[in-house]
């Protein structure tokens, strides 16, 4: 009877462990993500889509305006692709960039 529940502590502490290695890998992953700006110069449909308030076709818009005007040279100009007001700006402008390409120009 004590061994079964000598194995039983183990097997519940060795769960345990497991259990809070992948909570920390969780929130280690969350906090890469959001200190990482996506980049409006470079980002794809699906990086777009990761933005507040930005769907499918509003991220269309984004890389069809870069294509058609180059890149953006500040983060601002964002607002000049249809559907995306100051309002939008305001929830998505500390989680963009421009990048250093731009920047340099």
């Amino acid at each position: 009877m004590k061994i079964f529940r000598k194995k039983g502590i183990i097997f519940s502490l060795a769960l345990s462990l497991l259990f809070s290695f992948f909570v920390v890998l969780q929130i280690q992953a969350a906090s890469q993500t959001a200190s990482q700006k996506i980049n409006i110069n470079t980002a794809s449909l699906t990086e777009l889509q990761k933005l507040p308030r930005i769907g499918s076709s509003v991220a269309q818009r984004i890389i069809d305006f870069r294509k058609k005007n180059g890149p953006f040279k500040k983060i601002e100009e964002i607002m000049k692709v249809k559907g995306i007001g100051e309002k939008t700006f305001e929830q998505i402008k500390d989680l963009i960039t421009v990048g250093d390409t731009a920047r340099s120009k």
